[in-house]
């Protein structure tokens, strides 16, 4: 049991290290608001807010704990997680913990009996770190033998008591049990038994009680990078805790079944008992079932047998409440507390079914065992209610001819006290054995033992002894009574009894009554703790578990215990429920604690943006093979190598991993079906690696070694990898899910093992279907089941792999006759068979194996042969001949390359191979690992170490590292950056700066930053000169100004007129083209042509087309006159005219020629100066109004009062249409020269308007 230091931070900031002697764990409070705080306000002062903190997991030699000091009284054992209690946030430490169970070898439970909730956020607690159980009577201790604090009296005043001070009593209490070795939420037979360290984000959450606490550390670990992932599991800190119980009690040599006289080590015997949290509470708080279909009390007990000689006995066993919704409330009278039924059993039956078919997923076959009383009201409408939804559940269709064969719950109504009533007493529960036995038979148990294997290398033969699953568990007994307590626990006292009598009669094993009364005490002392968890006392009738009679003073306890119970029920369970949601984070407003480590989130997303630069990819080959070998055993001495090694591309000769799936290894027999038997998987192993290794030899390649091989009573699983491969191969596991017999035998069923090949997941999957012609609903249901039902270590299923392929006998038929397949099978009609092949209309149809492809079949139909020929079966059954023998794929990375039989004629089956080509991944760790080095140290340095920057104040680095401000609660000073009322101290302004000054941030990435897009931040944009030009000369002068462009051959002179502009013309993207525009006085000036949402000074006037011809003469005396006229000063506001123009259609953009300007940034030559202002004739159409003229008179401007720039008189008519769309090359003016006829964008043409490509239409405001 490793311990860790805890350590505490007091200055600047507080903070709290958990430190192994390699690692450390560092926490620390941020008093930032809540989550959506760095980007929205908040709508509510009163919402409630997901308190923060910073958490930070590295080695030792990069974290500097030099200023923390550590608490020297307290030995930690690891942490269950956090939590926030009155707005303060508590780290939940294990300080006390005590073996109580040692399950096998390296296999080790501790109980924990001490807590400690150290403070993040605050210091006010500190001196009641030290609070322990007193087990001295003094005037500073509750009545359960915690101190109250500071040394002071129950009377006395101002008593600080710690505000977690009920959830320590509760986790102190002796029922919650955590262990390092192994996963503790799950049965034996769902353990990986290779796993060398616990995942804790593997565990099952159903029995996983600091769920809700240690959920932000277990999303804090899935950020981290593999190694400091299998660092963290490996140091311990981060604890699972179940409740329940759990013990285990030796076995001598004299009084264990099993002897070792060799080794003299003693037995074992474990009894674990695991409470669901997922309807948690007391006696009168809990009852029946939710909407999700967890019910009240369900408890999962497994018995577990272990022998030195390597062979361990599991077996497992449930109870729960009545799964219907009804309530019960508490009494002062035992007994008569009455229940109510609150739903209909129409609005019942889908919660019901949630909870059978959950319990059916993960144990098997069910059979119910109700203890309730015919003879009370209340029990009684629970039962028939109970007996209704089991009828009509899905798991009990009928099949065909009203069939009881599929039927996957049984029940037994039992009447406890009605058959306990007798002189026999609680011995008479025993017989209850006779209604059960049937269905202990078909369950089994799960049974492993320790197997011999030779293993070949490098040319010489290695024994190796490994745990083999022999036998799995394929059915569960579901208990209950009306509180599942008492009458509950001495049945399953006797159930568990019934199933290691039945492991050691086929061991041919008998026990003796020392064994036996140790069994009955583990039972006894489990009831107990279950009962006070629920009920607050031990178990009624314990005496009669314990000792096997009802004695006085077992009689008196009883009472004794039921009028406490009364007490507690009434009195006390409201407190302990409230506890216990506030354990669960169950309580209204409850929020986990938030955590985020910013430097390694980004250095996560960065290698992952990078991944490119450390990974390779490598083209592998892989041949899978499946064969139903019928029980033979003749074909050991046959050639395999037309099915093994085909006649094949050479590149597909000698491929990387072989996979073989063998049905029907042994005959199935009723004997048979029940257990393992490896000699007959071993034997076959060795004929294929001869055949292999024989083959490798003629190619020059290296020999082939057995990786792992696993098998289901008659389905068995072999991989084989070239010894090349072995240093790429990792985490190799194995499982099994039976289907046979509705899962309650192995004649039908599953074997997987999968792999990561260098960085790529592969799992091959063999498996035996259900057999028979019209089964192909159950051959699909089958399918589901093993998907589904099957699980590797870390909860993986077959479907969280890359690659995926599946071999085996599928059963699926052809749907033709006998007669018309057999001649189709003559003409090689593949074709038509294929069209009406089960698998394929079923796949098709989307009804199994979902997303996965199967290559041409190119052979004929593999079943049934008559043995030693080619012939199909020509016995009095006849069966229709079918491709019962397949492989399935599924995978990105996988291409197949070759789908064919073999013709071995020893089976009346002809094994099927098929070759594959597998793309998979190769990280390069160390260059992994550099990079990672390399980013956090630069990230690190961006952030300051944690530390304000140069001219930054403290709250400057809040946003990313979090903020601690003077006084708890009180938000940061406003300064010129951040404004205090604004959530988590977000800047005012934006602080990102561009990379350089060539870029601008990209205008095509969407507004939301939370969107994911392609597209990057920034994108470099070229520009003009960086040097901003010079204001345009005062009108009436004739001073010239270069322009000065940073390519040499477009650099020229041009002269500025006079000309009065308060924005500059917009740059518009399309910047081919400048125009020189002439103005009255004579003068040029630089105008983009191609601009129709320039910004000007002059008020509305009209465009003018550009040409060469001369103006009409009355326009060259208003030429005159104005160049009379001084210019007015220019404005130092705009025009209100400008600022708000009602007959505006849409707004302008901002001007941009004055904005970071670059001087990379070119221009075209300007076309030549226009030859005359006069419009030619013309014809406009707007909105249903025509205007014909050919010199149109302009109109005095009407009196209005205007602040500057007004227009000469004369030059404007108020009254004449508004100007028309700028020209636009494909507009219909020609080439920016308007000597022609100048055609409106508004007629009717239609190659006029196909040429405004998508251009909007302008239209003036009447």
């Amino acid at each position: 049991m490793s311990s860790v230091r805890v350590l505490i931070k007091d200055y600047p900031h507080r903070a709290i290290a958990l430190a192994t002697p390699t690692h450390a764990l560092v926490l620390r409070h941020s008093s930032a608001g809540p989550d959506n705080g760095a980007y929205n306000s908040s709508t509510s002062l009163n919402a409630p807010a997901s308190a923060r903190c910073i958490v930070n997991f590295a080695s030792l030699s990069s974290i500097d704990l030099s200023s923390y000091r550590a608490l020297h009284s307290v030995t930690a054992y690891g942490t269950l997680g956090l939590i926030t209690v009155n707005n303060d946030v508590f780290l939940v430490v294990v300080n006390g913990a005590r073996k109580v169970a040692d399950v096998r070898p390296g296999e080790s439970i501790q109980r924990i009996h001490g807590v400690g909730f150290y403070c993040l956020s605050s210091s006010s607690y500190d001196s009641l770190l030290n609070d322990e159980v007193n087990p001295y009577p003094t005037d500073t201790v509750d009545e359960e033998g915690f101190e109250l604090g500071f040394g002071k009296g129950k009377g006395a005043d101002g008593v600080l008591e710690h505000p977690c001070l009920a959830l320590k009593k509760l986790l102190s209490g002796g029922s919650f049990y955590y262990s390092n070795d192994f996963d503790l939420t799950r049965r034996l037979q769902e353990r990986n038994t290779d796993a060398a360290t616990v995942s804790i984000d593997s565990l099952d959450a159903g029995f996983l009680w600091n769920s809700y606490m240690i959920q932000p550390l277990v999303d804090f670990r899935s950020r981290l990078a593999p190694r400091e992932k299998q660092a963290l599991d490996q140091s311990g800190i981060l604890t699972s805790a179940i409740r329940g119980f759990a013990l285990t009690v030796t076995v001598p040599t004299s009084s264990s079944p099993v002897r070792s006289p060799r080794s003299g080590l003693p037995s074992s015997m474990t009894l674990i008992s695991r409470l669901s949290c997922r309807r948690a509470g007391t006696r009168f708080n809990a009852r029946g079932m939710d909407d999700d279909g967890n019910v009240a009390n369900f408890v999962e007990s497994e018995t577990i047998f272990w022998a030195p000689t390597g062979l361990c006995f599991s077996y497992t066993q449930v109870r729960g409440s009545v799964p219907v919704f009804w309530e019960q409330a508490a009494g002062l009278l035992p007994g008569q507390q009455k229940i109510t039924i609150t739903r209909s059993p129409e609005a019942t039956q889908p919660a019901f079914d949630k909870h059978f078919e959950s319990l059916e997923l993960s144990y098997g076959a069910l059979h119910v065992v109700n203890l309730m009383s015919n003879e009370k009201q209340n029990e009684i409408e629970l039962t028939h209610r109970y007996r209704h939804h089991i009828q009509y559940s899905p798991l009990n269709e009928r099949g065909e001819k009203n069939s009881r064969e599929h039927e996957l719950i049984k029940l037994t109504e039992y009447d406890f006290h009605a058959e306990t009533r007798g002189p026999g007493g609680y011995e008479s529960a025993s017989m209850i054995s006779q209604w059960i036995q049937d269905s202990a038979d078909s369950f089994a148990y799960t049974l492993l033992e320790e197997v011999e294997e030779r293993v070949r290398s490098n040319g010489q033969d290695y024994i190796v002894r490994r745990p083999a699953t022999i036998l799995q568990q394929e059915g569960v007994f579901r208990t209950n009574c009306l509180d599942c307590l008492d009458r509950t626990n001495l049945v399953q006292t006797i159930i568990s009894k019934l199933a290691l009598q039945l492991f050691l009669s086929h061991k041919s094993l008998r026990a003796n009554q020392d064994f036996w009364t140790r069994h009955s005490t583990m039972w006894a002392d489990n009831g107990d703790a279950l009962s006070r968890i629920y009920a607050g006392t031990g178990a009624l009738k314990s005496s009669f578990t314990r000792h096997g009679k009802m004695s006085l003073a077992g009689a008196l306890a009883d009472a004794r215990k039921s009028v406490t119970r009364t007490y507690i029920n009434n009195f006390a369970d409201k407190g302990r429920q409230n506890t216990i949601d506030m354990l669960l984070g169950r309580l209204m407003g409850q929020l986990p604690v938030h955590l985020f480590d910013p430097i390694n989130d980004h250095v996560v997303a960065e290698l992952t943006r990078r991944s490119s630069e450390y990974t390779q990819t490598e083209v592998i080959h892989m041949l899978a093979g499946t064969f139903n070998l019928n029980g033979k055993t003749i074909g050991l001495q046959e050639d395999l190598s037309s099915w093994l090694c085909p006649d094949v591309d050479p590149s597909q000769q000698c491929p990387e991993i072989v996979a073989v799936g063998f049905q029907e290894i042994v005959e199935l027999s009723p004997q048979q079906i029940m257990s393992t038997d490896p000699a007959r998987r071993q034997a076959w192993e060795a004929a294929v690696r001869d055949c292999l290794n024989e083959n490798a030899a003629r190619h020059g390649k290296e020999e082939y070694v057995l990786l792992r091989g696993g098998q289901l009573v008659g389905a068995s699983l072999s991989v084989f990898v070239r010894a090349a491969s072995l240093k790429l191969i990792k985490n190799v596991e194995g499982s099994l899910k039976k289907t046979g017999m509705s899962g309650m035998a192995g004649n039908k069923g599953a074997v997987a093992i999968r792999m990561d090949y260098a960085n790529t997941s592969i799992c091959f999957v063999t498996a035996h279907l259900a057999a028979g012609f019209a089964n192909y609903e159950e051959r699909n249901r089958d399918y589901k089941t093993i998907s589904h039902g099957l699980r590797f270590q870390r909860n993986r299923s077959i479907e969280d792999h890359d690659t995926v392929v599946w071999l085996g006998d599928f059963n699926y038929r052809i749907g033709l006759s006998n007669e018309k397949v057999q001649k189709l099978c003559h003409v090689s009609d593949l074709e038509t068979m294929y069209e009406n092949d089960q698998l394929n209309l079923q796949m098709v149809a989307g009804l199994t194996f979902p997303y996965y492809s199967e290559a041409r079949i190119t052979f004929l139909p593999t079943y049934k042969y008559d043995i030693g020929t080619d012939t199909y079966d020509t016995s009095e059954k006849a069966r229709i001949p079918a491709w019962c023998d397949r492989v399935l794929r599924k995978g990105d990375n996988i291409r197949q390359i070759n789908y064919d039989c073999a013709p071995l004629r020893f089976s009346d089956h002809r094994p099927v191979y098929a070759t594959f080509q597998c793309l998979i991944s190769k990280i390069d760790e160390k260059k992994k690992e550099a990079m990672s080095e390399d980013i956090y140290e630069k990230r690190r340095e961006a952030a300051g170490d944690m530390r304000p920057g140069e001219g930054m104040d403290e709250s400057d680095d809040d946003d990313l590292l979090g903020y601690e401000s003077v006084e708890p609660g009180l938000p940061p000073a406003s300064s010129d950056r951040r404004k205090w009322w604004l959530d988590n101290g977000v800047p005012a302004r934006s602080r990102v700066q561009p990379p350089s000054n060539d870029f601008i941030p990209n205008p095509k990435k969407p507004s939301n930053p939370f969107t994911p897009s392609p597209e990057p931040d920034w994108v470099d944009v070229k520009r003009i000169g960086s040097q901003k030009p010079e204001p345009p000369p005062a009108r009436g002068t004739a001073r010239a100004r270069t322009l000065d462009f940073s390519n040499p051959d477009q650099t020229r002179q041009q002269k500025i007129p006079a000309r009065k502009l308060v924005a500059p013309p917009y740059i518009s993207s399309n910047n081919s083209s400048f125009a020189s525009v002439s103005n009255l006085d004579g003068s040029t000036d630089l105008k983009r042509s191609a601009s129709s949402a320039s910004t000007y000074s002059l008020p509305n006037l009209p465009r003018r087309p550009v040409n060469q011809q001369p103006q009409p003469p009355r326009f060259s005396n208003l030429t005159k006159e104005l160049a009379r006229k001084p210019a007015p000063p220019i404005p130092t506001k705009k025009p209100a005219l400008f600022t708000s123009n009602p007959s505006t259609a849409s707004p302008s953009p901002p001007p941009q020629r004055y904005r970071d300007e670059s001087p990379e940034r070119t221009y075209p030559q300007p076309p030549p100066q226009r030859r005359s202002m006069a419009p030619p004739p013309h014809h406009i159409e707007r909105r249903g109004i025509q205007t014909q003229s050919q010199y149109q008179d302009i109109s005095p401007i009407e009196a209005r009062p205007r602040r500057a720039m007004a227009p000469p008189p004369n030059l404007i008519d108020a009254t004449e249409e508004k100007p028309t769309l700028p020209p636009r090359t494909g507009t219909g003016f020609s080439g920016g020269s308007n000597g022609g006829r100048a055609r409106s964008l508004m007629d009717d043409e239609p190659d006029e308007m196909d040429n405004l490509k998508g251009w909007e239409v302008l239209r003036p405001v009447r």
